[in-house]
């Protein structure tokens, strides 16, 4: 699922966890799913543990990838910075938009990544797909506007680490085991932040052995 802002889901200002929780539980029950089975990674992984602890009835188990409850400072300003500095008026190429870019994000793959949200309007004109105003506006305030209830959360939960991620660190598993009582966590050897993409076999192995376990 395309959360609000990004992909092809709708745009809107308003962008908080609340309000893409909502969306998530729309979605279920628009598709009569059952036995749902719920995973999210990086500010996924947060909504998904939003609905979880506040709407525990419509899922079976939880899937999070490398993000933990806290509250996390502002580390994508290069990024938006970059991103912001993209003249699309004037690019006519991919190419060009990489060069635009290249002047404040120096990893190659943080680049490809992003440049995958970047269409053709029409024959002369470039667009993002992820609401650009929108996210560049709350991206400070995102990290923190997380919510954790009051009510531990019972479900089945894993919670997978990148071995080379500091998003989840030892002093987190405390709060992570308080409020996910059933919660398992499990590190992805050689993987970073995005664990999926650096090591998919173990990513699906580890993924699919606790759907296993907690069905």
């Amino acid at each position: 699922m395309d959360l609000r802002n990004h992909g092809l889901s709708p745009h809107s200002d308003v962008w908080t966890y609340p309000a893409m929780s909502d969306d998530l539980l729309e979605l279920i029950s628009n598709e009569h799913l059952t036995d749902v089975t719920l995973l999210g990674h990086s500010m996924g992984g947060k909504v998904a543990m939003h609905v979880a602890l506040y709407h525990p009835e419509k899922i079976a188990r939880l899937i999070v990838a490398d993000m933990s409850p806290r509250y996390y400072p502002v580390e994508q300003d290069k990024v938006i910075e970059g991103l912001l500095s993209v003249d699309l008026g004037k690019i006519t190429s991919r190419k060009e938009a990489e060069d635009q870019l290249s002047v404040h994000i120096s990893d190659q793959g943080t680049r490809q990544f992003l440049l995958k949200n970047l269409y053709r309007k029409n024959e002369n004109t470039f667009a993002w797909r992820f609401n650009l105003d929108a996210i560049s506006k709350n991206i400070a305030t995102i990290g923190s506007t997380f919510s954790p209830s009051s009510t531990a959360c019972t479900l089945p939960s894993l919670f997978l680490r990148g071995e080379h991620s500091n998003y989840i660190t030892e002093e987190d598993i405390p709060e992570i085991k308080k409020l996910f009582s059933k919660s398992e966590i499990e590190t992805i050897a050689g993987a970073g932040h995005w664990l999926h993409a650096d090591k998919p076999e173990l990513f699906f192995t580890a993924v699919t052995g606790f759907i296993e376990r907690a069905s």
